[in-house]
């Protein structure tokens, strides 16, 4: 650990298991906490340059895959497995920035529908530059392991966490 002789987490575990009882999943939990703070830190220096946050970032990766080039809103929070509301936020500063049109869906009014601006897909591709060279912040992990984490992280994906 950069500065530290020890694990912190590792440590938090042995006083874990000493005093409250099994500490694997307080390990783990912890642990992919900390992953997450420190490839999200590294994904949004990244992008930072082109104006954008990582969150922006698959915004706009999102819009530029759809076959029609416009999403729902709602498409784009299923798919992201964010909440409506992150959605709107977003879409509302990318659409600030220029890099997204948002209109009304022609078919139903009530859904309001994305796409990419020319700046915005100029923007997408720089960014998507940018974090192909850091290997999206998994460069310490062999391509192998990524995918054997990818694989094992699918099945907390897939979980029902509303339901318990």
């Amino acid at each position: 650990m950069p500065g530290l002789d020890f694990d912190p987490i590792e440590r938090a575990g042995e006083l874990w298991e000493k005093h409250v009882g099994p500490a694997d999943s307080m390990r783990l939990a912890t642990s992919l906490m900390r992953v997450h703070q420190l490839v999200l830190a590294e994904l949004d220096a990244a992008v930072r340059p082109h104006g954008i946050t990582f969150a922006r970032f698959e915004v706009l990766r999102l819009l530029s895959f759809s076959s029609r080039g416009s999403l729902p809103l709602s498409k784009i929070g299923q798919r992201l497995m964010v909440h409506p509301t992150s959605v709107t936020n977003v879409i509302d500063r990318l659409a600030a920035d220029g890099l997204v049109d948002r209109e009304a869906d022609a078919a139903d009014r009530r859904r309001v529908l994305a796409s990419l601006t020319e700046e915005g897909r100029v923007v997408l591709d720089a960014a998507t530059e940018s974090l192909m060279r850091i290997d999206f912040g998994l460069q310490a992990l062999p391509v192998e392991q990524q995918r054997a984490a990818f694989t094992i992280l699918r099945v907390l994906r897939e979980t029902d966490f509303e339901g318990g």
